[in-house]
């Protein structure tokens, strides 16, 4: 299967990022799937919003969402304008962030709606937090999790497969083609972010990546018809 091109954040430097316009972009653009950020207000709304606080410096979680700004969709509008694309969900829970929460309610209620949902196979989890994508497969084995690194710890492959992880997601500038190699020997995928260089991108396809999360889908597009 050829690289897949993930917008992210929806196709973010067109639109405005993480909203539905930046999603419907994605899919106009062609784009594989989307990645996107789910967060929590203070009425117990799963939203999307990348940063825990907003531009004004309110809080996500201490905000209602009948209080955010208009731009900032549910969770539930957002995967409805992602149709036709697959779907990366990053759930924030960041130990050094104001809505850090090691009961993981983020990820239980985000794998409730999408049980809800059907179309297991449209969903790959990631999170930063390890546990947090322990507990999605707890809850859910039948969705792919993925773990979200910017350092890849050496012993990257034993970690995923003892926990059940089918992919990783590595930031691209620590990214290596020994890791990618790696990976791709353990039946692990690799989708890395973010990269918008063009050169860059095609030196990750031939190493064999398989995802590219990037601000730039039409590019990535356009690139992987060139290097086919």
């Amino acid at each position: 299967m050829s690289v897949q091109v993930l917008a992210h954040r929806g196709a973010s430097r067109a639109e405005r990022e993480n909203t539905l316009r930046a999603f419907e972009q994605a899919g106009l653009f062609g784009a594989d799937g989307v990645e996107l950020d789910v967060r929590r207000t203070s009425d117990d709304v799963l939203v999307v919003h990348h940063n825990p606080g907003l531009d004004d410096g309110r809080v996500v979680r201490q905000t209602s969402s009948l209080d955010l700004p208009a731009h900032i969709p549910t969770l539930s509008d957002a995967l409805d304008a992602c149709h036709g694309m697959w779907v990366n969900l990053e759930i924030k829970n960041d130990d050094t962030e104001p809505d850090f929460d090691p009961t993981e309610w983020v990820a239980e209620q985000t794998m409730a709606l999408l049980a809800e949902r059907g179309e297991s196979e449209r969903w790959l989890m990631s999170s930063f937090r390890i546990e947090t994508m322990d507990r999605c497969r707890q809850l859910a084995p039948d969705i792919r999790t993925a773990w979200l690194t910017s350092v890849v710890p050496d012993d990257v492959v034993e970690i995923l497969l003892a926990k059940g992880h089918v992919a990783l997601h590595p930031w691209v500038r620590l990214l290596t083609k020994d890791v990618v190699d790696r990976c791709r020997a353990a039946g692990i995928a690799v989708n890395t972010w973010t990269c918008d260089d063009p050169e860059r991108m095609r030196e990750l396809i031939e190493w064999g990546i398989d995802g590219i999360c990037t601000n730039v889908p039409d590019v990535a597009i356009a690139v992987r018809a060139e290097s086919a």
